[in-house]
């Protein structure tokens, strides 16, 4: 089968397209027919190495997928033809992941694609936009309502950024979205942003502990000195999901936003989410996420593409989501 695989030797780590036999495409007791998969940002990662993510050389890249059973178990409760999805748990990690023609995983990893949703639009939502979903229902946990004033969404023109403002604007929310490209403004207002804050605000070392409180609740996607700034301006008794690492891995800041303000930085992995959460997180997508939206932001590459794309969204030059089409 055709697939994208993560190497590593003397010359460093690339992706190389490249065919590996059928009996080499991964351990578990489904197989699927792959349709289609995306690139995240994790992709960019992986494929790049500048993060460490990859446990397994040599390992198919790609960290979701979404197409039909092939084979299953009676007692897995999947049955050939079913649509399904696989996003994170060890795919392009140490388990052969999403840009190839074929996988083979653990059942318990599988999702349902909800009824209304092609493969297509699965991986189009894909797992940045299923981070999104788990990102909003976590400030909905928190009981953060449209009456309590706007959500930031940081890193706003990206995958996650995107599907968070459509689900935010479709939910009622008033929703100010920060980026660093000023030219995606208009985009940004088409999925429903109603304030744009430029990423400059928001990128450099806080000069206090605490500022003006601006917003309810923030959907962070950036880390670093951005999502220090972030909770400085979140009102009292706010919310913050992180669930990116953009601009990096550490948190420079101050106890002030918790213990004066009363905030809740809530971490969102998307990686290891319970099939609870995950189920909710794909119910709210069912509902709420408009499929022109969907379609408006999303752009579909063929698997020869992959790679480059992958580390074009590392870079921050991507708009929105990117599918695989593994078959073209």
């Amino acid at each position: 089968m055709r697939a994208v695989q993560i190497v590593k030797d003397e010359s460093g780590q690339r992706a190389e397209l490249t065919e590996i036999a059928d009996d080499d495409i991964g351990e578990g007791d489904v197989t699927i027919a792959v349709d289609y998969s995306a690139v995240n940002f994790k992709d960019g990662l992986g494929v790049t190495g500048i993060v460490p993510v990859v446990q397994r050389f040599p390992v198919v890249a790609g960290i979701d997928l979404a197409g039909t059973v092939v084979d299953a178990p009676a007692e897995s409760g999947f049955a050939p033809g079913d649509a399904v999805a696989v996003n994170g748990w060890g795919l392009a990690v140490d388990h052969n992941g999403g840009f190839a023609t074929r996988a083979r995983v653990p059942s318990g990893w599988l999702t349902r694609i909800p009824a209304r949703f092609t493969t297509w639009q699965a991986m189009a939502i894909g797992t940045a936009g299923y981070t999104a979903a788990l990102s909003v229902v976590a400030l909905q946990r928190r009981g953060i309502t449209p009456r309590q004033g706007p959500v930031l969404v940081t890193g706003a023109a990206g995958g996650v950024g995107s599907v968070a403002i459509a689900l935010l604007a479709a939910l009622g929310y008033e929703v100010h979205a920060s980026t660093g490209r000023p030219t995606e403004e208009p985009y940004l207002r088409t999925l429903g942003a109603e304030e744009i804050i430029a990423r400059s605000e928001l990128a450099e070392p806080a000069e206090a502990a605490l500022g003006a409180e601006r917003w309810a609740a923030a959907v962070d996607t950036v880390g670093s000195h951005t999502l220090v700034n972030v909770l400085a301006q979140i009102r009292y008794g706010g919310t913050v999901a992180n669930c990116g690492l953009a601009q990096g891995l550490d948190l420079p800041g101050s106890v002030a936003p918790f213990i004066l303000r009363a905030v809740t930085l809530v971490g969102i992995d998307s990686v290891n989410a319970p099939t609870g959460s995950r189920d909710e997180a794909w119910d709210l997508l069912d509902k709420h996420l408009d499929d022109a939206l969907l379609e408006k932001m999303t752009t579909t590459v063929p698997l020869d593409q992959a790679a480059a794309v992958a580390q074009q969204v590392l870079a921050g030059t991507i708009r929105g989501r990117t599918v695989v089409d593994v078959n073209a």
